[in-house]
């Protein structure tokens, strides 16, 4: 057994920010543990490689979720992050902070002071914007944020300029005053590599004296002495071992992850907890429910012209391409071909927006598998506000035993709602004229799915999981709330959640960014440091609903 400060379990997006923040410090003494490995691959540094580290063991958790009773009972893949950096590691590298509104919607629902203004200068902080600061932007912070090759490829602008036709707004930057509209994606890259926490918070502070940084380690536990966390239990490979604390355990172990932890260590709901097979050491209902996540489809055309990523996959391209980026750090290697994106909303009354575009010139699965075999290109789209709800459950007493995932996706009817106008919205912005020298016919969904039981039919086979887990252990004051607004679990001293669990509602966009954020805010609550603030910044409103043909 050893002693330390901190104890930050999970080495992921928030894990390592943690860790890099609190053992600022000389005097603290911080263990970080983490289940996976070394991210020292080049298919994690390489932004084009996206798909192979999502879908490898060794760098994932490769967890599926039980059958979807709304989705034709179909499991869905869901992995994350198993490696040093987490799921920072292994996702798409999309950077999208969400809507102002979303964060004002945490502080509504209880997360006292989590509200936009008081999350901005932790998204500030965390960043370095390539095109420099500015009152929404950060110029000094650790991760690198890009556009890719800045949108050669002839279709990105097609894909924008189709939608300032239909009636759209354009954006110039959807994570600055104006997220809603058209406009270029932001990712997390930097000199052509991988913006990963683990590159950025975690390399430079590896060797510090009072971080200790122990791999291959599975946590069992959170030891708790009446009612007040006093360090852990984990495994590395047969080996059983603990870690005692001074001062407190932190779980950034993820949406899955920290849920689970939690009631294997016997907090949580009484009865999910006995039916497991554990003791409880404290009632916490919330713990595991309230589950969100984003699901999106893939929406495709042929393309007339042969300029797209589609004549790329052959094995000497491939080469090419992964040549040009090991010598030079150029070329089709340095992006995940997201370059240019959309917020619009569904419909009229809508507050702000809730649908996303992801614009992709080709016609490809996202792991990799199923390309359309000419040229095509295509846009995943997704109603980013679901009113579904899941849960995170333990099923055995043993740690490696994972829990199960039931998200209930599209059980609510407005989620529904919400894809049938994903899909009419979608071909409207396709059929505008920019794209008429491009457009050469749909592949999916099908002109012959046109009726509401046809488009949901579609719809219910064909969404896929956007990856973006969240909310199980929210954050809040009310009977279901996990945490506190000082991300302190209600009930028991000196444990803390910080990862996207904590998240009260999901946000309109991927979640790497908020996640970096609310760790970077969770840092100064920790160690009692005054809150960041910045001069208040004026936030776009809702544009008028505009119409063509709706």
């Amino acid at each position: 057994m050893s002693d330390f400060d901190y104890i930050v379990v999970g080495a992921g997006s928030a894990g390592c920010v943690l860790a890099n923040r609190l053992s600022a410090n000389p005097h603290n003494q911080v263990l970080l543990l983490e289940t996976g490995g070394s991210d020292k691959s080049i298919f994690i540094k390489m932004p084009t490689a996206l798909s192979i580290p999502m879908n490898t063991k060794k760098y994932a958790w490769q967890f599926h979720t039980q059958p979807e009773p709304f989705l034709n009972n179909r499991e869905m893949h869901c992995p994350r992050g198993k490696v040093l950096g987490g799921s920072s590691s292994i996702n798409g590298m999309v950077y999208v902070r969400g809507h102002a509104k979303d964060f004002d919607e945490w502080e509504q629902h209880g997360a006292e002071g989590w509200n936009y203004q008081a999350c901005l200068p932790y998204f500030k902080k965390a960043e370095t914007w390539y095109r420099g600061t500015d009152s929404y932007r950060g110029g000094s912070g650790k991760v690198g944020v890009n556009n890719g090759n800045e949108m050669k490829n002839p279709l990105y602008k097609a894909f924008i300029k189709a939608g300032e036709q239909a009636g759209y707004a354009v954006t110039n930057d959807y994570n600055g005053e104006q997220q809603e509209g058209f406009g270029p994606m932001h990712m997390t890259v930097k000199d052509g590599v991988r913006s990963s926490t683990s590159r950025e918070y975690l390399d430079p502070v590896k060797n510090r004296d009072n971080l200790t940084i122990i791999t291959g380690a599975l946590v069992s536990r959170v030891l708790l002495e009446n009612k007040k966390a006093v360090g852990v239990e984990y495994r590395v490979g047969s080996a059983t071992k603990q870690a005692r604390c001074n001062k407190e355990v932190i779980l950034s172990a993820g949406p899955i992850g920290s849920p689970h932890i939690l009631q294997l260590s016997g907090i949580g709901d009484a009865e999910v907890l006995k039916n497991a097979g554990v003791d409880v050491q404290h009632e916490l209902p919330g713990v595991g429910k309230n589950l969100q996540d984003h699901l999106e489809f893939y929406f495709q055309y042929k393309c007339k012209q042969p300029i797209t990523l589609n004549g790329k996959l052959g094995l000497l391209s491939k080469a090419k391409i992964g040549t040009e980026w090991i010598l030079n750090r150029t070329g089709l290697g340095v992006t995940n071909h997201f370059e240019s994106c959309a917020f619009i909303r569904s419909k009229p009354g809508v507050e702000w927006p809730d649908i996303q575009y992801h614009f992709l010139p080709a016609a490809i699965r996202y792991d990799g598998k199923q390309a359309f075999e000419g040229h095509g290109f295509q846009v995943h789209v997704g109603h980013n506000k679901p009113k579904s709800r899941g849960e995170i459950t333990l099923q055995s007493s043993d740690p490696a035993v994972p829990p199960k995932i039931q998200f209930n996706y599209l059980e609510h009817p407005d989620d529904i709602e919400g894809f049938r106008a994903c899909v009419r919205l979608t071909r409207e912005i396709i059929s505008q004229p920019a794209f008429d020298e491009f457009r050469d016919g749909e592949i999916q969904p099908g002109e012959h799915v046109q009726s509401n039981d046809e488009i949901d039919q579609f719809v219910r086979q064909a969404v896929e999981s956007a990856y973006h887990p969240s909310c199980s252990c929210k954050m809040g004051e009310d009977k279901m709330a996990v945490v506190n607004s000082k991300t302190q679990v209600h009930g028991i001293e000196g444990l803390r959640v910080v990862d996207s669990s904590i998240f009260p509602t999901i946000p309109n966009g991927n979640l790497n960014a908020p996640t970096i954020m609310v760790a970077e805010k969770a840092a100064d609550l920790i160690l009692g440091i005054q809150p960041e603030t910045s001069e208040p910044v004026r936030v776009a409103p809702s544009q008028d609903w505009q119409t063509t043909q709706r």
